[in-house]
């Protein structure tokens, strides 16, 4: 079987494919003398069913057999039970994975809301980790989670936009490889189903006949599953304004989000302020500047409660990527040994400073350079 899996692989790779998702691929060995596990496997299944015995030995003969034959990322779908567990998959010694997806980060975001001195903790944790050895994956949506910007930003009419191109500066500004999802990069939201006659994920769908059958709260579940089912990030992609987005001439297995007319390719394309042309400009700027892909990551104001800043240093050159998420207007209290300089990007005005205080508007986000 193993063999059968290389020759599709080397198939897309002689194709020109740029490189393979291992999926759900730290659960790949098994053990196959089925101990005896705890009550607790639907909250702990990682620890009882990840990384198990063979499964370096499976990685190794595919790096052999078609990694190192092409020139070709390679990424797994999970990082295993800690640290040690992600070193031995990624690190350059061991030939084996590129880089793997660690979930801590994606899933902080919970319906009744999330603490920002969190999300600062897991991705400077993950950072200081593999600041000398290993890469990472930056992410923070997929296609099994809810829509970027309705988690983690503030997907109201007022702060869709500034909150979309906040959370998309936080990833494409971390040290290292960015993943972002389809229509993250446009803002699209949630769809927000009401009743469970509307999702079509069998998760959604299961959750709801356990919550009924054990007599549970099913309001909260099915305000919970408005929040976070998978089904709001995997509606069709918003093109344009015309039917179905000019997704389909069909009937697509979800429906259209309802503000598609607002919310589109063609629209943002032609607006200069738009979700996707600040994205645009964030890839250009990733790409001229090895500070933002390589630089060394330092936080700063670590307590405080609002604003997430950090620097990313590369030789000489040092910028600091400040980020407000809050619908409040914050400051902040410059370093002393700060010197701002030009400001690489900005999703609103040009930020304010006055007696070594930077105010940021409510979800600014700026790139700007230290002299």
């Amino acid at each position: 079987m193993r063999k059968e899996v290389y020759d599709i692989m080397k198939f897309w790779a002689e194709k020109g494919v740029d490189g393979f998702r291992l999926d759900a691929f730290q659960f790949a060995a098994k053990d196959t003398t089925f101990p005896a596990i705890d009550d607790d496997l639907e909250k702990n299944f990682i620890q009882y069913y990840a990384m198990q015995d063979g499964l370096h030995t499976y990685l190794k003969e595919m790096n052999e057999e078609v990694f190192s034959k092409y020139d070709v990322m390679s990424v797994s779908e999970g990082a295993g039970r800690n640290f040690d567990d992600a070193h031995k998959l990624v690190d350059a010694d061991r030939n084996e994975l590129n880089m793997a997806y660690a979930f801590e980060g994606v899933d902080i975001a919970k319906s009744d809301g999330y603490e920002l001195s969190t999300l600062k903790e897991v991705f400077s944790k993950w950072d200081k980790e593999f600041a000398e050895d290993g890469w990472l994956s930056i992410f923070l949506a997929n296609h099994d989670q809810a829509r970027l910007v309705s988690r983690f930003g503030n997907d109201s009419p007022e702060f869709r936009a500034p909150s979309a191109k906040l959370l998309n500066t936080f990833i494409l500004s971390m040290r290292g490889t960015p993943y972002c999802y389809y229509g993250d990069e446009l803002g699209m939201t949630n769809i927000g189903f009401d009743t469970i006659e509307e999702y079509q994920d069998i998760a959604a769908i299961n959750g709801y006949k356990k919550v009924v059958n054990q007599g549970g709260d099913i309001d909260a579940y099915l305000k919970d599953l408005k929040f976070s089912s998978r089904d709001n990030g995997r509606t069709p992609m918003q093109w344009d304004d015309s039917d179905k987005a000019n997704f389909t001439s069909g009937k697509p297995w979800l429906p259209v989000n309802e503000n598609y007319t607002e919310i589109n390719v063609a629209l943002e394309e032609t607006d200069p302020n738009s979700v996707l042309n600040h994205f645009k400009a964030l890839t250009k700027l990733r790409k001229e500047h090895d500070v933002l892909v390589y630089g060394g990551y330092k936080i700063i104001a670590k307590e405080h409660p609002t604003i997430y800043a950090y620097t990313r240093t590369l030789g000489n050159e040092k910028i600091a990527v400040l980020l407000n998420f809050s619908t409040d207007t914050a400051t902040m209290s410059i370093p002393d040994n700060w010197n701002l300089g030009a400001e690489w990007i900005n999703n609103l005005e040009p930020i304010s400073v006055s007696n070594k205080q930077v105010e940021l508007l409510p979800y600014q986000a700026v790139i700007i350079t230290l002299k």
